[in-house]
Order: structure tokens, then sequence, then C-alpha cells
């Protein structure tokens, strides 16, 4: 049995703030991580940890490669840490994944604020929403939106996701990235983006500045040193690998086996009736001028109408509905509604809203409102409107529809060879096509086996697994509390054991992993390429057994349809390959929304397949000229092969990460079973206990817990973590445990494992203390020092202490120890403490002079500017005097030496401003350097844990 001091020593290792710069420290975040990690996702974690004092760092990993994992890694470690101000910046989309892959890898609690949840927390009294304790997940758009609320929290840590999207900081039009920037000024950051270099060097200058300003000079030094043809790649190779680390596929194909991503076209010809009404439909969105669709936000009502139109007759019926009843309550009131159709259709329909978040930043022209309503006119539109309604409803099952079977059962034919379940993943943009397709295919031989996925799920269906699930898991961990987020887990599991076929909207895209799936089905394809790579990210992904097939549906009949899917397929690779489409060829497109808007504009502007063709043929060719950067050669030069040993050092940090995790789970075991000795029923078997009386702390219930492992199979009983209100309990109650002076009887004979150097010690005894050290300097680091020796004065040093309490041991009662055994150990306490001590200033020392260097740099930067300004002046007035010898008239040799006098006071000023310019660096730099000193000095503390005398049997 372990005890109190077996107990106390556990828990102050578990939560020790280390200063090593191996796995140990973060091992706590390692163990807690519901994930099998890599080790390049370690390595990449710890180069963020890697020096106290850098502000922040990019992790450029190649995509795939679970960029995400490895932030969520530090921030883990803060958490556990107790540092919990964290915030994480996206775009919107990827908001919810985070806040699900948080929730399920990490256990991290997250809030995503967006103008209606920060609203709803203003109106409970909470005066900065952004200041909770949870991780804040928010996009750009509201991130820039709220800046002045963010920048009033002292955040521990700020995450910023797809960071390639503020790469442009440095241009004064840059205003979103500005105001992030500002926002957090001096607060600790982590880039994650796989595309830090596009298509030209400054976006590096760019990303640097957002991190901080002193990586290098301002835009001209650093224009004048890397981009003028002569400079040195090499440099700034050197210069980067400081804050910029980034891992390659090649690297780790011995780790991760990806699988291949197998393309199938679908098409289909829609019947004569079926095209007319497309044609007569589209027809009716060219025209400028209609009350059918309003003036405000009309480029993106006529967006979403488009869409419907290609997804099914019974979701452009529906919308038609909508449609016909506002022009009928407009015809009703006589005067313009104030309404707004588009957020209508989106409620209705659960059309991504991510396209109105990017509309409310850029709306301009079309928030006209018409001045009077013609009632002749607004009749006729009611009876066309309504033609076209009665038409698509008249259209029960179209082509496509039949299409499906089809398909499904090439997709199913498919999995069957390669013995992958028998599921199928459709997607739509419409909820009404969801819903129709459901009822499609459950008389057409799925009856029971389709579930739906949206963003609300309250069809009765959904509701009936959702009810059964939560009385399955009553009383376990599995119920969140969070209605959404079981309900999604719900709806997942069924998926998984029940049904053959989830027919999802857009929501489903964001943050669910269905890796037990292998057929990805996109029965509306939509135009923004980061969406479907969503989309089959979902099945495509680590973790996946099989090749994934990629059913995607081809209207034959249309031209602008075609061309999208072959630029969908051929220019961004989406369907094929290892990976799908890259980041670097995602990041050509900036917002997808943009470019679906690209689109639109072809679909409106362009009748004829002549003039189809061409527009296309221009999108495309703009494209490629992106994609195929001149910088591709450069990108390669400065951000792959760092470091020629990665190799090696990844085979370390996976066989350290094991010893770590094994090490971490064997104290916390032995910890719990001392804290909770009189609550729970412990079963060693499979490190489980159950719980039969809670501790006084909110959020712990009674029940059976399992301690987190990587190789356990799911179950229904709470996972049981360092993070967990139970393990944080555990640990708290550790520290505080009561440890008098008493002899500790360590048993080596029945120990299962041989300890030579603990056998060595068998039937001696002697007398050991355990000190805790605090050091703060440029962070906390914490030690635990052992001192002791033998009755015959032999010195026994850390390693050995701290393998004596792998033994199990017995405690019996003494009343003291002798005084100058204490005195002893007190005195070889203050020796530890000061050589450890000593050794942190010397590793300190190191980070000091990295970032003394960097300074030098940064200054040695802005002086060589000046002296740039200055030598471009002296060429122009050797030009301007080459010049006046050739001129051939006495007013040109007049405005000659005019100028060669304007140049010469400039040379003269800018001499002198090299010198007060060198005066000001210098000085910028010393007091940036003497800041770094004071946060160099020590503040030490040294607590006494316990004093034992010890004994080997």
């Amino acid at each position: 049995m372990s005890t109190p001091y077996h107990a106390k020593y556990y828990a102050h290792e578990l939560t020790r703030q280390s200063a090593k710069d191996g796995v140990e420290k973060f091992s706590r975040s390692l163990f807690d991580a519901s994930i099998d990690l890599n080790p390049h996702q370690i390595e990449a974690a710890l180069f963020a940890f890697r020096s106290p004092l850098s502000k922040g760092v990019i992790l450029a990993d190649e995509v795939g490669l679970g960029k995400t994992i490895e932030a969520g890694l530090v921030l883990c470690q803060k958490w556990a840490e107790r540092k919990r101000k964290l915030l994480i910046i996206c775009p919107a989309s990827l908001r919810k994944q985070w806040s699900v892959e948080l929730k399920e890898k990490f256990n991290l609690p997250s809030i995503i604020l967006e103008a209606k949840s920060f609203n709803e927390f203003a109106g409970k009294g909470i005066s900065n929403p952004f200041a909770q304790n949870a991780v804040i997940i928010t996009s750009f758009q509201f991130a820039n939106r709220k800046k002045g609320e963010i920048s009033l929290v002292p955040w521990d840590l700020v995450v910023i996701d797809e960071a390639h999207k503020l790469r442009n900081v440095y241009r004064n039009s840059n205003k979103m990235g500005k105001g992030i920037k500002e926002a957090l000024e001096n607060r600790k950051k982590i880039l994650v983006t796989a595309t830090p270099l596009q298509n030209s060097l400054l976006e590096l200058f760019g990303l640097s500045l957002f991190i901080d300003e002193h990586i290098f000079g301002d835009i001209g030094s650093f224009r004048a040193q890397y981009m003028n043809g002569k400079g040195s790649l090499m440099e700034l190779k050197e210069r980067l690998r400081t804050f910029c680390h980034r891992t390659l596929r090649s690297q780790v194909l011995e780790y991760i086996r990806y699988t291949e991503r197998i393309p199938i076209t679908f098409p289909f010809r829609p019947t004569d009736d079926e095209q007319a009404l497309y044609q007569a439909v589209s027809d009716f969105l060219l025209r400028e001028d209609t009350y059918a669709i309003p003036k405000r936000q009309k480029n993106l009502t006529t967006l979403i109408i488009r869409k419907l139109l290609a997804s099914s007759s019974q979701a452009l019926a529906g919308t038609l509905q909508t449609i016909k009843d506002r022009l009928e309550d407009l015809l009703e009131k006589q005067n313009v509604s104030d309404d707004n159709l588009l957020d209508q259709m989106v409620e209705e329909d659960e059309i991504d809203n991510e396209w109105m978040e990017y509309d409310d930043e850029n709306e301009t022209e079309n928030d006209a409102v018409e001045d009077s309503i013609h009632i002749e006119k607004l009749k006729e539109e009611i009876q066309e409107v309504n033609r076209y309604l009665h038409w698509a409803r008249a259209i029960r099952i179209d082509s496509k529809t039949r299409a499906l079977l089809k398909a499904l059962e090439t997709g199913f034919t498919e999995m069957s060879k390669m013995g992958a379940n028998r599921k199928a993943l459709i997607f739509t943009e419409s909820r009404r096509t969801q819903e129709y397709l459901k009822d499609f295919l459950e008389a057409n031989g799925f009856a029971g086996k389709v579930v739906l996925f949206n963003g609300t799920n309250n069809d009765e269906h959904s509701k009936a697994i959702y009810n059964r699930w939560l009385e399955r898991y009553q009383n376990t961990e599995k119920v969140s509390g969070s209605k959404t987020a079981d309900m999604r887990a719900a709806l997942i599991e069924y998926f998984r054991d029940n049904a053959d076929i989830m027919i999802a909207t857009e929501s489903a895209a964001e943050g669910v992993n269905l890796q037990f799936c292998s057929l990805v089905v996109n029965y509306d394809l939509p135009w923004n390429p980061q969406r479907i790579e969503q989309r089959i990210g979902r099945c495509h992904r680590y973790g996946q057994k099989h090749d994934v097939v990629v059913i995607n549906f081809l209207n034959e009949r249309n031209d602008a349809d075609r061309r999208v899917f072959e630029l969908l397929n051929e220019k961004f690779n989406l369907f094929t390959g290892v990976l799908g489409a890259s980041d670097e060829v995602l990041g050509t497109v900036e917002s997808g929304v943009d470019f679906e808007k690209r689109i639109l504009d072809i679909y409106q502007r362009c009748r004829t397949p002549d003039k189809i063709e061409n527009a296309f043929n221009q999108l495309q060719s703009e494209l490629e000229q992106q994609i195929k950067s001149r910088m591709i050669d450069t990108r390669k030069a400065l951000l792959e092969h760092f470091d020629e040993d990665v190799h090696a050092r990844l085979k370390v940090h996976l066989e350290d990460t094991k010893y770590q995790l094994d090490r971490v789970s064997k104290m916390f075991w032995a910890l719990t079973k001392v804290i909770l000795n009189d609550k729970a029923q412990f079963n060693e078997k499979d490190f489980s206990f159950h719980l039969i009386k809670e501790p006084q702390i909110g959020e712990v219930r009674k029940g059976q817990y399992e301690l987190i492992s990587k190789n356990k199979k799911e179950s229904n009983a709470y996972l049981y973590r360092l993070s967990h209100p139970l393990g944080e309990y555990v640990l708290d109650a550790g520290k505080k445990i009561e440890t008098p002076i008493s002899e500790v009887e360590f048993d080596i004979t029945n120990h299962p494992v041989r300890l030579s150097v603990v056998e060595n010690l068998k039937e001696k005894s002697g007398y050991l203390t355990l000190t805790k050290l605090t050091i703060d300097s440029f962070e906390r680091e914490e030690y635990l020092l052992f001192n002791g020796f033998t009755d015959d004065g032999k010195q026994i040093d850390q390693e050995i202490c701290e393998k004596l309490f792998h033994c199990k041991g017995k405690v019996r009662k003494i009343t003291s120890l002798p005084k100058e055994k204490h005195d002893q150990l007190l005195k070889d306490a203050k020796r530890h403490a000061e050589a450890t001590i000593s050794l942190s200033l010397e590793n300190n020392n190191k980070f000091f002079h990295e970032e003394r260097e960097r300074l030098e740099k940064w200054a040695d930067d802005l002086v060589l500017a000046s002296e740039k300004e200055l030598n471009d002046t002296k060429a122009k007035i050797k030009e301007a005097k080459r010049q006046a010898r050739l001129a051939t008239s006495t007013e040109e040799q007049h405005q000659i030496q005019k100028q060669i006098k304007e140049l010469e006071k400039l040379q003269r000023r800018q001499r002198q401003r090299i010198f007060e310019v060198e005066d000001e660096i210098m000085d910028k730099r010393d007091e940036l350097i003497e800041e770094l000193e004071k946060r160099m000095v020590q503040k030490t503390k040294q607590e006494e844990l316990f004093t034992i005398r010890w004994k080997v049997v």
C-alpha cells in the first residue's frame, strides 16, 4: 500500500511546473489527451515551449499532420498549470470543430463567442464575456469587432488558426489584421498554418510582426536584406528557425499511414421538364429589378436560391413558397417591408450562415430599399412565382434523386470489396432536400437505416434516438449536459451502430469525426473548395483504415455546373490522392465566400456556352498563376528540412512519451487509492473504481470511473484523468495530506520489477527529506529535491530516493528525529537547492543570450535600412552628375544642378539621421535588454514537504 508520504510526493510531482526541455515538461497534458499522439506532434509542442522569453511561434506542419493537436497540447498544458486565460481565433467555419476537439481530445471546456452568445452573456451581467474560465473561441471578424474587450484580458496563450489570413498585417489596408494585432500586443501566441509563405517573402515578415515586432527590423530593412535579389535565404532560414516549426509528411511516414481517396463521378441527365423549370427560374434570377429578391443582400439571396435550384425540386418549392408568402404580405400591407428574406431562407433551409458573417462585413451598395410599390407589377410577380412553385411541386421525384440509388449501390459495392463498413455519409446544402431524401430512401429499401444530422435535429426520429441515448448513459460521463453536444453524440453513435446512411447538412462538416465511414456522397457540391475539403475530412482523416470513396453528382445538361466540377477536381485536387487538397492550394482561396461570389457572377452574367467557357477559363488562369507561384522554390528552401536530425529525435520523443505516460499513470493511480481509500472500491485489474461517497466538491457524481488509457475500449464509465474535477480534488488533497515525522518501511522484496539501486539498500535504514524548491524568473520552475543518507552516513542521491518511492511502504510512528540527523538533512537540502538554482541560472542565461542576439539583429536591421536610404541617394547623385555631363542645353543643365543640390541636402540630412537613428535604436535595444535582465532576477522559495526515517526490507 502507498503511504501518505508517497501520496504527497506524487501529488506535487504530478502538478510540478518543470523547466526541462523534454517530454516531461508536459507529461500531464500527454496523459490527459484522449488521442494516439505522434512524435512529430510532441516535437512541435516542445518547440512552442522551448523558450520562456519567446512571444510566440508559428506551427507550420504540412496539411494532415495534426496542427490542431499540437496547439491543443500546449493549451492543455497551460490549463493543467492553472493558466486558464486562453483564446482561439479561427475562421468562423472552424469554431465548432475546435470546440468539439478540445472537449473530446483534451477534456477542455470552451465557449464560442459570436454576436448572439456575447449578448446573452452580457445580458446575464458578465461585463466582459471574453474573461471567463474556459477556452474562448471566436472568429477573425468578431475578434476584430470586439478588439477592445479582448485587449482587456491578460491572456496566458492565444492560438490563431489559419494564421496565413493575417500575413498582410504590415499593410495599412489590412484593418482586420491590424485590429487583432493591437488587441493581442505582448500576449504569447501560437500561429497555426500550413502556408506561412504563399506569394511573397513579405508574408513571413507580416507573420513575424504579428508575433513580435522585434524579430526583424522594419519593412524597408527586410526588403533590403532578403528581397533585392542578393538576399541570403540561408541567413533568413536561420532567423526563421527560432520561431517557425515545420514537419513534412515525408518525415513521418514511419508513424502515420494515410489512405487514398477514390473519386467516382455520377452524371445524371434532368428530364426536359426539369431542365425547363431550371432555365425559367434561372432567367427570373437574372432580372435586375424584382420584388421577389430585395435589393438588400441581393447577391447572397440569389446565391442561395441558385444553390437550392441545383439541390432538389422540393428544396426549390419550399423557397418559392417563402418568397410567395413574402410578396403576398407585401401586397396586403402595400408598403416596403423591412424584413430580411435572406435571414428567413437561411433559418428555414439551414443554409451555411458563413455567408451572412462575411456579408455583414462587406455589404454596401445593396443596402438600398424600394421607394414605392407598383401594385400590378407585384401581382404579376406573385402569379409568376406561384407558377414556378406548382411546377416544382409537380416534379415529385427528380432525375438526380433516382441516380442516388445507383450511386449508393456502386459505393456500397466498393465498401464490400475493401472490407469497409456499409456506411454512407450524404451531404446536401438544404434541410428540405435532406428530409425529402430520407423519405425517398426509406421507401426504397432503406427503412430504419437512415439518420439525419443538421443544426436543430428536431424531427421525431432524432428526438427518439436522443432520448434512448440519454436513458442508456444517464449518470455517466458521456452525458455532457449540453443538449446540442449530446444530440450530436447520440446521432453519430446511432449512425455507427445502427444506420447505413447519414444525410447531413453543412453542420456535420464541422467538428465531427466519422472514421468508421468510408463513403462520402456530395449530393449537392458546394462551390467553396474549403467546404468540400471539410466534408471529406470528416471521414478521410487520421485513423481511417480504408480508402475513402467520394461520389460527386454532375448535371450533364448544365455547362456551368460541369466547369465548376472540373475546376474543383483538377485545380484543387479535392477528390484524389492521400490527402486531397493541400493547404497550399486551398490557401490561394483567401475567402471561400468570395470564390463563390466569383462563380455566382459567371452564372448570372454568362448566358451562352461560349461565354461560360471563357469566364471559367479566365478564373482558372488566375488560380493557376497563384497556385504555380514563383515562390515554390523559395518556400522549399526556407521551410523544408530544417533539421537533418529530426528523424532520430522523433524516435526519442516516442520512447520518452511512453515512459512518461506509464510513470504518470502509476503515480496518479497510487495517489487516488490513498486519497479515495474510504470513498471508493478499487479494481486493480482494469484500473477502475466505483465511487460510493462523493467528496464535498461540485461536478462529481457517484459511479464507475476508469483511468484514462490510450488502449481502453469505450465504456459507460466516467473517464478519470488529472483534469477531471475528481482528479483535481485528489491532487489538491494529496498536496495537503498530513505527513508528520515517521518511519517508512519500503518493501523491495515483493516489488514486481527488479530495482537494483534499491536492492542494494535492503536491510539498511537512514533518513531523508523532500524539499520543494520554487524559482520565479523568466517563468516559474518547480523542483522536488530529495536528500538522504544511511545510518552510517553514506549519501543516497536523488534517483535512488525517487526509486524508493516506487516501492510500497508501511508507516510506523516515531516521536522525533535525532537533532544532528535533522540538521544534516537541512544542510544537504540547502546545498542541493543552491546547486539547482545555479543550474537554473545557467539555463536562463542561454535564453537571455538568444534573446539578446535577436534584439541585436533587430537593431542592425534598422540601421541597415537607414544606410540603404543614404546609399540610394548617393546613387541618384552619381546618376544626376552623369546626366549633367551629357546635358545639351543651359536650361537642362540648370535643372539637373538644381536636382543635385536637393539630393545633396537630402544626403546631409540622411547622414545626420543615421547617427540619430543609431542612438534611438541602441537606446531602445538597451531598454529591452534591461527589461529582460529584470525578469531574469530569481526569486526562490523552499518548502519542506516531509522528513522521514526510512528502512528497506
